[in-house]
């Protein structure tokens, strides 16, 4: 006798090779139902598998959209703000240039810093960093490069007049500094 999947139905072996049944009617029918069940077991078995393979991808797939949208999101939102610092930089070129000339009216040299002084501020609080070119060697992803300068003080590949500030944004590149790099 034999036990299968603790269902506790008795299976008995056909002790006639030749195919002929010496069982009674109940036990062939209890062989045929165990049988069924078995399979039946089987396919539910198969079946729920399945669908677990499906929930989980549907899991991982969903997991994987959050990500995408949340990064997609926060690129939207670095790229507008990049956008609205770009549009704001001829504005403190324009401030920069204005406070190295000379002005013989005190009070409007004054009301002049002040006003960049509040830009500056608030490019440090968006995080707006200025890229220290003079000096540094060149880096194509930072530097535009408009003119080489053969005598200079400066070693051969490095910056050696800046004519435009440069931005970042945290690591992001607003808009590269235009400079003379040295031959």
């Amino acid at each position: 006798m034999e036990d299968k999947n603790d269902k506790n139905i008795e299976v008995t072996e056909n002790p006639n090779p030749d195919g002929d049944c010496a069982c009674s009617d109940d036990e062939q029918d209890a062989v045929s139902e165990y049988n069924d069940i078995a399979s039946e077991y089987a396919a539910l078995e198969e079946s729920l598998a399945e669908l677990n393979d499906k929930h989980l991808r549907l899991q991982a797939e969903y997991a994987n959209y959050i990500k995408r949208t949340t990064k997609e999101k926060t690129d939207a939102y670095d790229n507008a703000l990049a956008d609205c610092i770009a549009k704001l930089l001829p504005f403190i070129d324009s401030f920069e240039r204005s406070l190295e000339t000379e002005c013989s009216d005190v009070n409007f040299s004054k009301g002049m810093e002040m006003i960049y002084k509040q830009l500056r501020e608030f490019l440090d609080k968006m995080n707006v960093t200025e890229i220290n070119a003079l000096g540094s060697e060149f880096d194509p992803n930072l530097h535009n490069a408009i003119q080489q300068v053969s005598e200079s003080d400066y070693a051969s590949g490095y910056v050696c007049q800046v004519f435009q500030k440069g931005y970042l944004i945290g690591e992001k590149l607003v808009r590269p500094a235009m400079v003379a790099v040295a031959e």
